[in-house]
């Protein structure tokens, strides 16, 4: 194994949170395959660079608190980085339930005051797709329009 690929990834690893697919990626961009790909990775592991668990609660915060992501884009975005169940699930434990309603509520009601010039029934629908894109679950945006629009 080569110690000079290794401090690289060390250092890739060291700057930001990395989960396992994005370091498989990074390998291939240096065309490091194989055995050699595996030792890396292994490596970064036993040292604690990388760690899927500690990458999925710390992208389920960053997304939720900076992006205002719903739990099914967090979760779904996840599965792409083919994060295990578990991790995704410790990842969405990290978003805090009031605060996430609030920040429902909040996007909701920005977003519908922002649609004045529309008919009630198009601000309404309008607002339920802004939110369903941004990952909010269907069930939690009916309740949240029927309280900001009386209904």
């Amino acid at each position: 194994m080569s110690s000079s690929y290794l401090d690289k990834l060390k250092h890739f690893c060291a700057y930001q949170e990395r989960c396992h697919s994005e370091v498989k990626a990074k390998l291939g961009q240096l065309k490091v395959w194989g055995n050699e790909a595996d030792e890396i990775i292994a490596a970064l592991i036993t040292e604690d660079y990388l760690n899927e668990e500690r990458f999925a609660r710390g992208f389920a915060r960053g997304k939720f608190r900076m992006k205002q992501w719903g739990r099914n884009k967090i979760r779904q975005t996840l599965k792409e980085k083919n994060i295990s169940a578990y991790c995704i699930k410790k990842g969405i434990e990290e978003i805090d339930e009031k605060e996430y309603l609030h920040t429902l509520e909040k996007l909701a009601s920005d977003k519908y005051r922002s649609l004045k010039k529309d008919q009630y029934l198009k601000r309404k629908f309008k607002t339920i797709r802004y939110l369903q894109s941004k990952g909010y679950e269907t069930a939690l945006i009916q309740e949240t329009i029927e309280n900001i629009t009386g209904g």
